[in-house]
């Protein structure tokens, strides 16, 4: 199911999106893109882990599991000093998370390129990933992005995704063990990988 308002619960997996207002664009320069990295490692972990990510000059894709209530709990008591916490609270306060993400770029995008409003388009888009084959086809769809755009023609040429951490000796804190294991190991991810990616027929950079 794919909604604006589902709630984000502990446990679960979703496949989150957003793109830019209009025909603006999300990244200009590649020290967007490292920045646009840089805020989601520092605002998302509390309450999610990231498995899988790519960003396009006009919108971005994550594949997220929501972490449990003891870990979301521990850190709404951090962030909210004082306040009581109840479980009632988690969905709005990772949602919270992601706001503040996603604000606090588009502070930094707008002062950097001297602009003014809104960057991302309405709000965050999510898809609750329920099944063993909606999780390995999105985990596919995440990664061939550029290649569906035409921004590239292989999903290894694109440098602002997930995929070059899971083929990477580096540990780069994914859980890219997990998601192997899925596969069958490295050489079953890349062989997954390898399979034919059609082109989009527009040119709009769209979802």
């Amino acid at each position: 199911m794919q909604d604006y308002h589902i709630p984000l619960v502990t446990g679960k997996l979703y496949h989150v999106f957003s793109r830019a207002i209009g025909s603006e664009k999300l990244f200009t320069e590649n020290e967007n893109y490292r920045y646009f990295l840089q805020k989601m490692q520092q605002h998302l972990p509390p309450v999610c882990d990231i498995i899988a990510y790519c960003l396009l000059p006009n919108h971005f894709h994550l594949l997220v599991e929501i972490k449990d209530e003891k870990e979301i709990q521990s850190a709404f008591e951090f962030v909210k000093k004082g306040k009581e916490f109840h479980p009632d609270l988690i969905s709005d306060f990772v949602m919270e998370r992601f706001s503040n993400w996603m604000n606090g770029y588009t502070k930094a995008f707008n002062k950097r390129n001297n602009r003014r409003g809104a960057l991302f388009n309405n709000y965050l888009r999510r898809v609750e990933i329920s099944k063993d084959n909606q999780f390995t086809a999105t985990l596919f769809y995440v990664h061939k992005n550029p290649v569906h755009h035409g921004l590239v023609r292989k999903i290894e040429e694109w440098p602002w995704s997930s995929y070059h951490e899971f083929i990477s000796e580096i540990p780069a804190g994914l859980g890219e063990k997990t998601v192997l294991d899925w596969f069958g190991g490295r050489e079953g991810f890349l062989e997954f990988h390898s399979q034919k990616i059609e082109l989009k027929s527009d040119v709009e950079l769209d979802f």
